[in-house]
């Protein structure tokens, strides 16, 4: 006679088979969705359509631009590159009314970004410009709400993680002695001329960011730097940011600069003799006031605040994937911080901006040159090449 013992089967002495334990799989377990792929696919796409549906009752008219997107494969991917979505949720933030404590869209946002979800986390990202933004200008105007908690609370959550990353140790880059040969210099001829041995020299170390303190709300001497690691957050990842987050910030930058005086322009009007860039920069003095006339305030201008505009504003110059609005706008904002930089005595202001205009002036310069390489050769052909089809193979 066999009998069975929590699921373990015992023979009889008769029966000669070895016993046979029945396990069942429990859903529940980690371990089970740490093997099973598909399931932690739809875990997370289940979660963002959650996430994405609250959403959509959030914001107004958030059933016709975001709800829809819940259906797709990659909701939260989705959800970041959706122009309709993004002007939606911008126009909300835009409200008088937002960014207080009870605030439904700002505490979206914290939750989302608590949330283990990557693709969300990026979401919440992209609309860090536009919060900044919009709370350093509310701030320091006189028309400002009594409230601002919302935003702060979604600003700590940036901060605090950051802080954490860290481990209260700060952000160090080693700068080489220019004044010590590489390797393929060929060595000196005399041994009193030679410079010390590479066991001697000892790198320089510069300071990007100091060790962060976890806070527990912004002080006006916090501010600053809490709205700074924000952006840093944000530059980690702008190379998955949509276009209308970079915006955001050029839009932003100019207004926060609040320096329209002639003097921002004096780098435009040096070494032009060749006459090819004009016609640019006429279009970037129509981008300067567009983006000046921007929501926002001039606000204090701190250098660690001014530097993760400038690594932004770097980008948004320089990748070469950006399009000509993005460069544009960019351009304009620089412009801005370079006429705030020289009027406040920023030496490191004034260096960062003004390689900036630099480097954006020869690559108009450049541009300009090609484009008339190209119209004065009658063999150039007129219609657009197709893109090139890179076929892998299967």
């Amino acid at each position: 006679m066999e009998s069975q013992i929590n699921g373990v089967a015992s023979p009889s002495s008769a029966d000669p088979s070895p016993p046979t334990t029945l396990t069942t799989t429990n859903p529940q377990n980690p371990i089970n969705r740490a093997t099973n792929p598909m399931q932690s696919w739809w875990e997370a796409v289940s979660r963002a359509r959650s996430r994405i549906h609250s959403l959509s009752s959030i914001v107004p008219f958030g059933d016709d631009a975001i709800a829809p997107l819940a259906d797709s494969d990659c909701p939260a991917r989705s959800l970041l590159g959706n122009p309709s979505a993004t002007s939606a949720i911008s126009s909300a933030f835009r409200l008088p009314s937002s960014g207080s404590g009870d605030d439904a869209l700002c505490q979206w946002i914290y939750e989302t970004y608590l949330s283990t979800d990557a693709d969300l986390r990026l979401v919440v990202l992209s609309f860090v410009p536009l919060i900044s933004g919009l709370y350093l200008s509310r701030v320091v105007s006189a028309a400002a709400s009594p409230s601002l908690a919302g935003f702060e609370s979604v600003l700590l959550a940036l901060y605090n993680a950051e802080a954490r990353s860290r481990s209260g140790k700060p952000v160090l880059v080693s700068v080489p002695d220019l004044s010590y040969p590489s390797l393929y210099h060929s060595p000196p001829s005399s041994k009193s001329s030679r410079p010390p041995s590479m066991n001697e020299w000892k790198p320089s170390i510069g300071v990007l960011s100091p060790p962060l303190e976890p806070q527990i709300g912004v002080k006006s001497t916090k501010r600053a730097c809490v709205v700074a690691v924000a952006l840093d957050c944000f530059y980690k990842k702008i190379s998955l940011m949509p276009v209308t987050s970079k915006l955001d910030l050029c839009e932003f930058a100019s207004v926060w600069a609040g320096q329209n005086c002639p003097c921002r322009t004096d780098l435009d009007e040096d070494d032009d003799e060749v006459g090819f860039v004009s016609e640019e920069m006429g279009k970037l003095r129509v981008c300067e006031e567009k983006c000046g006339s921007g929501s926002g305030s001039r606000i204090p201008f701190p250098w660690e605040l001014m530097q993760p505009v400038l690594r932004i504003l770097g980008h948004c110059l320089l990748a070469p994937l950006n399009p000509q609005e993005v460069r544009d706008a960019a351009s304009a904002a620089v412009r801005c911080m370079y006429a705030r930089a020289l009027h406040d005595l920023m030496p490191q202001a004034i260096l960062a901006t003004r390689s900036l205009i630099q480097l954006d002036r020869r690559a108009r310069s450049a541009s300009a040159i090609v484009l008339a390489n190209v119209s004065s050769n009658p063999n150039t052909p007129s219609k657009q090449r197709k893109p090139d089809v890179l076929l892998a193979s299967k």
